[in-house]
């Protein structure tokens, strides 16, 4: 099968190789599946870089859209021919979606629904489940989002265009911040009502100035490192939530008196390592979205798999608006 890999961290371009490894064969519980997308993400690029190699190579990638082409003993012959994307694919193990073919658990192969295209369901695994889960998880702490004001950080991103809209969807009101006139009208589409330029705007000035100074109830956030202070700044209102997927900085301070004067909380989670009860409670959503038609996709870049290295590049230069999918 054609497949890109790399055997050292380091630059796209440096390190990533395309060519061809053996097909692998479903294991017991496993499915093969046909790809023909693979989804890159911005965890997919750091790990490249950062993440030490452990293995005698790495096909990159946890998310991908294909076609089950076989089975592993316990796992029911119909699944052969399902329409699937894919979730974890290169989580804790060395053979990820950027490839023909893989074999992984069969629960990790969700069935994609008529009318969602594979480029779509490359987007699903990280970004789709985190945004799911992120908006699950605010539900959870705040309760009926309905009438709620929910502050996205990173409203246009991949992440915060589908909690944008599973937020509308309930009801709630997004305030978003963006970093442009062009990521804000994208956020826009997708429900927000109010843009924060964080680039040039104080957050939490603006944030107290739409709320009539209540500040948010909720932030779904993808940096802590610049929340923490935001929210004990004014905006966050008193006993509100923060629900974060993300950090630019791997130590936080945290303003603890106001955080604690105002009883605010933060409940922090990974995508990669929900719970099974989470896991499937997340997909069960995501699928009866996908399946009513209620999202829209964002597909900022398409690349062959002889460009893997220029679509990694393109995800860490930060720019695209929508997602990054390989087609294979």
């Amino acid at each position: 099968m054609k497949a890109a890999w790399y055997s050292r961290n380091g630059e796209a371009q440096d390190v990533i190789q395309v060519g061809d490894l053996p097909t692998p064969s479903p294991q017991a519980g496993e499915v093969l599946v046909r790809l023909a997308t693979s989804g890159v993400n911005p965890s997919d690029v750091k790990s490249r870089r950062a993440r030490p190699v452990n293995d005698p190579l790495i096909v990159p990638h946890s998310d991908g859209a294909g076609v089950i082409e076989a089975v592993g003993t316990g796992v029911p012959t119909s699944r052969v021919g399902e329409r699937v994307w894919l979730w974890n694919g290169q989580w804790q193990r060395p053979m990820g979606t950027c490839a023909q073919y893989i074999a992984l658990p069969a629960a990790q192969a969700v069935a994609l629904p008529v009318g969602t295209d594979f480029a779509a369901g490359a987007c699903m695994g990280i970004p789709g489940l985190t945004a799911v889960q992120a908006v699950i998880l605010a539900e959870r702490l705040s309760g009926d989002l309905r009438g709620q004001t929910v502050l996205v950080t990173g409203a246009s991103s991949a992440v915060g265009h589908y909690i944008t809209q599973m937020v509308t969807l309930v009801g709630g009101r997004v305030i978003g911040t963006v970093g442009s006139e062009a990521k804000a009208a994208h956020a826009r589409a997708a429900g927000m009502q109010e843009a924060i330029f964080y680039k040039t705007e104080s957050v939490p000035e603006r944030v107290k100035a739409v709320t009539q100074g209540r500040g948010a109830d909720v932030i779904i956030d993808m940096d802590f490192s610049t929340t923490a202070g935001w929210a004990s700044e004014g905006a966050l209102a008193p006993h509100g939530q923060v629900v974060c997927y993300g950090s630019n900085a791997l130590e936080v301070p945290l303003p603890f008196r106001p955080w604690l004067y105002q009883s605010m909380g933060v409940k922090f989670f990974l995508v990669y390592s929900l719970t099974p009860t989470d896991r499937l409670a997340a997909v069960a959503r995501l699928s009866s979205l996908l399946a009513n038609k209620q999202l829209q996709h964002s597909i900022g870049a398409q690349f062959t798999l002889d460009q893997v290295a220029l679509a990694h590049r393109t995800v860490e230069a930060g720019q695209t608006v929508g997602n990054v999918v390989i087609e294979l």
